[in-house]
Formats: structure tokens, C-alpha cells, sequence
């Protein structure tokens, strides 16, 4: 099934993630709509495709201009969200409101306007740390953060209302996707301080954390397989690159790609509340469908540092 002249809502489509997911989605040739708030996403992330796409600006915790965003789509992908731990916590009810009150305006415009489905951008947050590594979508469900508690959540309420009204639901568990656009989370902040200072280095933790990284086009991807594969009961499914690699090594891969040899690195900063010392998601649940993680940690964060540098300035020289 293809997406030719399909109409499709991205909440969130300005920020990161979204507007890599809109350029998929534009080129396999569908009519996207987008719906943001431009509270983490910004025009800048769809300038090139604005004349291509139907633009809303406005909040997911507004139902009435929910109404309006889903009119007439066959599936939403629902990435609007506050995605961040620590924001979470210094502000908890701002990221209720968003991740779950917003689901609900989201869900309920869902079925309001016939849509066959949802795509939601759930997160790894949800499983709390790890009892057992990779972790798969059986683990045991404990977020230890706010945002993870909400992400859990708004799984929860799609699931419930896709048994009782019939619509699709797909929860996509991401992990840790990186790539051009993305302004924070750790690739993107440790440019930033070597733009700043590209002889000293602070690192939060002590760099034995693992992360397991996804460049955005594979996340992508994963997502637009989502709304195609069957599912007649809701479904989470991991979306991740399969593997992991320290912070400490995360560092050093860097430091090499921009030829960064005599940089002090300073590790022992203090950590956010409700940061997970391993993330490392298992993805033979979406591998059964069709994907394959193709961009290289290497690659990717060479266009990640091509990026940066483009729109910042050379780093260290």
C-alpha cells in the first residue's frame, strides 16, 4: 500500500524528529499536514518543503484546533510532546498536559474524523532501568521519570480506546535518535561545548552510561513502517539501532571525527533526575516487519557534525 495523494497529520512536524518524518512522508508522496506549537520545533526545520505541506500552528492541548488538524487525514502520527526527562521534572504538569491530555484531544479527533490510525512516538522511558539487557517490548514497564510515567500513559489510553472503538494503534519506543536538526540530547550538547571551548570538555556522569543510537532517516523509516503493518490489536514495538555504545566512546568517536586530539575531557558531572544509565533496545519485533537500521554511527554523526558546523562554524579550527 502506498501513500500517494493520502492525507497524513504530523503533530510536532516542525521539530527534530517530525520534520525528518514529513520529508519521508513528502516523498513517498503523500499530502502532509503539521500541526506545532513551535515550542521545541521551529519553521526553520520545514523551510525547505513549507510551500509543500498544509501548515496549522497550534497546541495538542487545544482540541478544537485538534479537530481541525485531523479533518479528512487516514493516519496521524502523533510526535507533539514534551520529550524531555528533565523538563519533566522542573516542570511536571505542562508535561501531563502536553503527553496525555494532548493524546486524548489527539485520540478522540482520531476517531471524530474516521482516521485508520495512529502512530505515536512513545518512548524507552517507559521501561525504567533495565532489568535485563536488550531490552524488549516484554520488559516490565517502570518509568522512573515524569515523561516516562506520561509517555506510559498515553500508550495506555490509545490501547484502551483502540479495543473499544476499533482504530489502529501503533507505539513506537524510540531510543536515542540523532541526526541534523536536532539541537540538544547528548551528540548535538557536546558540539555545543566544543564549539564553545574546544580544548576542555564537561561530561554529565562518569561516561560509563550506554546509549543505543538510531540516526533519524532509519527512525523514519521505522515509523512509516509502522502505519502500514497490520495490526488489529494495539502494538509497541522498540525503535532503535540494536546496539550500544558508552558515553565515554560516544566521546572519543567524536573528538576523532573532528580531529580533535588534545581535548581534556572532565567526566563526574551530576546527572538529571530520572536519567537511565542503559538504554539498549532489542528490535527483532521490527526487524519481523521490514527494518533494518542502514546509517553507521560513524556516517551519521559525520552528518550530524557537517550539519552543526554549517549552520554554527567550524569546530576547533
Amino acid at each position: 500500500m502506498g501513500w500517494s495523494n493520502e492525507r497524513i497529520l504530523v503533530t510536532g512536524g516542525a521539530g527534530f524528529l517530525g520534520s525528518h518524518l514529513v520529508d519521508g512522508l513528502l516523498a513517498a508522496g503523500a499530502k502532509v499536514r503539521v500541526l506545532d506549537n513551535l515550542h521545541g520545533g521551529t519553521l526553520e526545520n520545514l523551510s525547505h518543503v513549507h510551500a509543500e505541506i498544509e501548515w496549522l500552528e497550534g497546541d495538542v492541548r487545544d482540541a478544537v484546533i485538534v479537530r481541525r488538524a485531523a479533518a479528512g487525514c487516514a493516519v496521524i502520527f502523533h510526535l507533539a510532546a514534551n520529550a524531555s526527562v528533565p523538563d519533566s521534572v522542573s516542570d511536571p504538569v505542562y508535561d501531563f498536559e502536553t503527553n496525555v491530555t494532548g493524546t486524548f484531544h489527539v485520540l478522540r479527533a482520531a476517531l471524530e474524523a474516521g482516521c485508520r490510525r495512529i502512530v505515536f512516538t512513545s518512548s524507552a522511558a517507559v521501561y525504567g532501568p533495565p532489568l535485563r539487557t536488550p531490552v524488549d517490548e516484554a520488559h516490565p514497564l517502570e518509568p522512573i521519570s515524569p515523561y516516562g510515567g506520561t509517555k506510559l500513559a498515553a500508550e495506555r489510553l490509545l490501547a484502551a480506546h483502540a479495543r473499544t472503538f476499533g482504530i489502529e494503534v501503533a507505539s513506537a519506543r524510540v531510543f536515542n535518535t540523532y541526526g541534523p536538526r536536532q539541537r540538544r540530547y547528548v551528540a548535538s550538547d557536546l558540539l555545543v561545548k566544543l564549539r564553545r571551548d574546544p580544548k576542555h570538555l564537561e561530561v554529565l556522569g562518569d561516561g560509563s552510561q550506554r546509549r543505543d543510537y538510531c540516526y533519524v532517516s532509519d527512525t523514519v523509516e521505522a515509523l512509516m513502517l509502522l502505519a502500514r503493518v497490520p495490526a488489529p490489536e494495539p502494538i509497541a514495538v522498540n525503535i532503535a539501532g540494536g546496539g550500544t555504545i558508552s558515553i565515554r566512546d560516544l566521546v572519543a568517536r567524536i573528538l576523532a571525527l573532528l580531529d580533535l586530539s588534545g581535548t581534556e575531557v572532565i567526566y563526574g558531572l551530576p546527572s538529571w533526575k530520572g536519567d537511565i544509565d542503559v538504554l539498549w533496545g532489542d528490535i527483532a519485533r521490527i526487524r519481523g516487519i521490514g527494518f533494518e537500521p542502514r546509517v553507521t554511527l560513524d556516517d551519521g554523526l559525520g552528518r550530524l557534525i557537517r550539519w552543526f558546523e554549517a549552520l554554527h562554524g567550524p569546530i576547533g579550527r
